[in-house]
């Protein structure tokens, strides 16, 4: 009680009221905090540490590390973000190039040098710190061995094309294959994998995109998009006539082939200098008759030449007569 009293007879001798006592605390409190965020403000140099686990695209790997390292490194940057790295930060998983990623030696662990890591900086630390050096100079992930098989892109797409024009070859993508990663079973009945359907109307110049994978159900795939391309040309059709040979045929034998003669409508790139068909020749092998079952063949030819797209035949198929000498 004394002590209490005593408080109240020295504000009282000095006139100091109750609301100056919390004017004066508020004040207090208030440069206290001006001067903590002034401090914290400010940027330091210091070490700071962070674990992380890696995601990659090893051919045969594991997307994932199984486990997680502590990367070191001195930056420059706020007090703020110290305080931050000072009560601990949550793992951060980092997505690293399979070409940064090197065998260590031991079975399923990958190193990345120093070096290379700094091209992670921002993805491990963060925005608003600046590098001045990486101190963890020994940084091993483990990749685990995955059931694995490599198979090819099928890019689905439906396709129209304005008049006189077409594809010049099939889409094709980029890549052409992809790693699919899943259990034995799954995997024996994967043979290709497709695209989302990819819509192309309406053409008269080269189209080209990116396009997903569809995954199959229970596995994952090395990548979830690829590139396309089709090449698209204007053409010109001709009509020609032809004969059909016959090729190997064996000594003492003779085949005759009905009709003789075919109607050929070439497609050919425009604008065209001179015809490129002249040269072209149609042909039945004396194999194929012979593995016929009621002489029926399709007649085929060589390599086209440079500015012939395709072609049809009319009629498609021919009928083939054996005769003994």
């Amino acid at each position: 009680m004394r002590s209490k009293e005593r408080i109240r007879d020295f504000f009282r001798k000095r006139n100091i009221s109750g609301r100056d006592v919390t004017v004066f605390l508020l004040s207090l409190l208030l440069s206290f905090g001006i001067w903590t965020i002034y401090n914290l403000s400010l940027q330091y140099s210091s070490v700071v540490s962070v674990p992380v686990s890696a995601a990659s695209d090893l051919d045969g790997r594991a997307r994932n590390s199984s486990n997680s390292v502590v990367i070191a490194a001195r930056c420059r940057t706020s007090g703020f973000n110290l305080m931050r790295f000072a009560t601990g930060v949550k793992p951060r998983q980092v997505f690293i190039s399979s070409a940064d990623l090197h065998p260590s030696g031991e079975d399923d662990f990958y190193r990345i040098s120093a070096n290379e890591l700094s091209g992670y900086f921002n993805d491990i630390f963060g925005d608003g710190i600046q590098l001045e050096a990486i101190i963890s100079s020994n940084v091993q992930f483990r990749f685990a061995r995955e059931n694995h098989k490599k198979v090819p892109v099928q890019v689905s797409s439906v396709q129209s094309f304005k008049p006189q024009y077409m594809a010049l070859a099939p889409i094709r993508s980029e890549p052409d294959s992809v790693i699919v990663y899943g259990e034995p079973l799954r995997l024996d009945n994967i043979e290709r994998v497709s695209t989302a359907t990819v819509n192309l109307e309406n053409l008269s110049s080269g189209a080209h995109g990116v396009v997903k994978l569809e995954v199959p159900a229970g596995v994952r795939l090395s990548r979830q998009e690829v590139s396309y391309t089709l090449d698209v040309t204007r053409y010109v059709e001709i009509r020609t006539e032809v004969s059909i040979a016959v090729r190997n045929v064996p000594a003492g034998k003779e085949v005759s082939v009905y009709p003789s003669q075919c109607e050929v409508t070439w497609r050919c790139i425009f604008p065209m200098g001179s015809d490129p068909t002249g040269n072209i020749t149609f042909w039945i092998d004396y194999k194929d008759f012979a593995k016929s079952i009621n002489g029926k063949c399709i007649p085929q030819t060589g390599k086209l030449p440079s500015g012939v797209i395709s072609y049809t035949l009319e009629p498609k198929v021919f009928e083939c007569v054996e005769k003994g000498k």
